[in-house]
């Protein structure tokens, strides 16, 4: 997967820049800044491209040994992807005798965003439909395809190349993100996304290029370059402070709700905050009453093969064994064995309380019902 420059307003980022569009123009004074999970998805992505290419008898050279992050689960998920895709050319084959396959392919959403382009992981034209297909390996938030903007403005890319070329009037925008067990389809009518296209993107492109509009915090935060600094998000988490912290007894539920409706984004704020702090900290910066020292650290072996190597010649097991994960155990087994010998002694137990917001699509947990199955 050849690499290329990134989009101003790229369709990755389009969730933050739709909501808040003067944070483009902000965030450009800062560098970026990879992190560990952005690695190991590229070379997720990478490996995919390479099976789904194998998979469909195209050229590809295999990736592997240049992969930092590749192990046994990342195999099995690229896997998963292309039986997944091949899945799906088979499918458009029963309308379509002789269906459109891209792979990595860039899309060109210029039209509606100023130098907007960006490349979907897998695009399918068939007779009558568009499919576009991305996937996620991240196992940290469970990514819908309802309303998602990035697979939208793909969606509009590829309209742009071949909406001349072929009858198109249903988009169909699937998530694959194999970690989470989420496979997540949003099926739209060509007119609908062109008119979401020519009235709401226009305008909010139009303003984070230019830097304008209003300032909104939201989870589009997250990946925000300036996100450990920002006033506006600094002012709606400070807001916090008015409840003085007082113990939860004497809140109100409404009180109590309304922290919260913010809590995981106030730690996640204060954590950035931190972070940050400690990175310009380490440049020189210095904050009043602050100073940077050396941190806590624990005893570890030199070299762990020299001192099995000791202890084993002195007479000891210097290893704990312990039994193998599930998927670890079902790539030693192959699944099919893995189900006929283990299948028995598999449970699973009820997951541990959590609250959610009412938006939440899980069933709500009924302590005394469940309380009495489980009994019983």
């Amino acid at each position: 997967m050849p690499a290329e420059r990134h989009a101003l307003l790229s369709a990755s980022a389009s969730h933050r820049w739709l909501h808040c569009p003067p944070s483009v123009r902000l965030g450009e004074s800062f560098p970026d800044r990879g992190s560990d999970y952005a690695a190991e998805g590229s070379d997720a992505h990478s490996l995919c491209e390479y099976k789904l290419r194998k998979l469909l008898g195209m050229a590809a050279a295999d990736p592997t040994e240049n992969l930092t992050w590749y192990n046994a689960e990342m195999e099995e998920c690229a896997d998963q992807y292309a039986a997944y895709i091949a899945e799906k050319i088979a499918a458009a084959k029963d309308t379509c005798s002789d269906p459109v396959v891209l792979i990595e392919q860039r899309v060109d959403f210029s039209r509606y965003v100023p130098d907007g382009f960006g490349t979907a992981d897998c695009v399918i034209i068939a007779d009558g439909i568009l499919h576009i297909i991305d996937f996620k390996y991240g196992k940290g938030v469970e990514v819908s395809a309802d309303d998602n903007p990035q697979m939208m403005l793909y969606a509009i890319g590829a309209l742009e190349m071949f909406d001349c070329l072929y009858d198109v009037g249903t988009i169909s925008m699937t998530i694959f993100q194999p970690r989470l067990s989420n496979i997540s389809t949003s099926i739209v009518a060509k007119d609908s996304l062109l008119e979401w296209a020519a009235g709401e993107l226009v305008e909010k492109a139009k303003l984070a290029y230019d830097g304008g509009g209003e300032f909104a915090c939201g989870d589009w935060c997250r990946f925000c370059k300036a996100k450990a600094v920002c006033r506006r998000r600094a002012e709606e988490n400070l807001r916090m402070a008015q409840y003085e912290f007082a113990p939860p007894d004497t809140l109100s539920e409404t009180e109590t709700a309304a922290i919260l409706d913010r809590a995981d984004e106030l730690a996640a704020w204060v954590s950035d905050v931190k972070e940050y702090a400690l990175s310009q900290a380490l440049r020189g910066v210095q904050y009043p009453g602050y100073k940077v020292v050396k941190g806590r650290s624990a005893r570890k072996f030199k070299n762990d093969d020299v001192v099995a190597k000791v202890v084993t010649d002195a007479g000891f097991d210097p290893y704990a064994h312990k039994l193998l994960g599930f998927t670890e155990m079902q790539k030693l087994l192959g699944k099919q064995r893995f189900t006929e010998l283990l299948a028995p002694y598999i449970v699973k137990p009820q997951g541990k309380p959590v609250l959610v917001p009412e938006s939440d699509k899980r069933k709500t947990f009924n302590s005394l019902s469940d309380d009495f199955k489980e009994d019983n």
